[in-house]
Parts: structure tokens; sequence; C-alpha cells
């Protein structure tokens, strides 16, 4: 039963990495670069090493929006 569980978890913690508009310390790496204030950890993965939070969310190649600023990786930063 615990081994149906896992890919479950891990699906759900996959999801809300990637949750948009939320606050994170760590986001998949979408380009070949990292947003403006994370570190490429060299694993797919963009870290802030728990320093800060910012709520950033996805660009799907499309412009920000009102209120939000493109800080590279394919992300925007809410001001």
């Amino acid at each position: 039963m615990a081994h149906r569980a896992l890919p479950l978890l891990g699906a759900l913690a996959l999801t809300a990495m990637t949750t948009p508009a939320m606050a994170q310390r760590v986001v998949p790496k979408l380009g070949n670069i990292c947003p403006l204030g994370y570190v490429d950890m060299l694993n797919g993965r963009c870290s802030t090493l728990g320093l800060m939070t910012y709520t950033v969310t996805p660009t799907h190649g499309k412009a920000c929006l009102p209120g939000w600023m493109n800080v590279g990786g394919r992300y925007c930063r809410r001001k």
C-alpha cells in the first residue's frame, strides 16, 4: 500500500512547487538561467538558499501581468 502512496506524494510535491503566484524559495528551472535572486542548484531547480521568499509565476511565453516584473528564467515576480 505504501508503494502506491509514494508516486502520489511526489506528484503533490511537484504540483505545490509549480503552483503560480505563491511565495517560493525553490522553483523549477524553466530556461537556461534562473530568475533574478535565485541560484542554479544544478539539479533542474533554482533556489534562494533560504535567504528570501519571492512570489513568482511562470510567464508561459507571455508578458507579465500588471503589478508583476520579469525577472528572467521565464518567470515574473510580484512587485
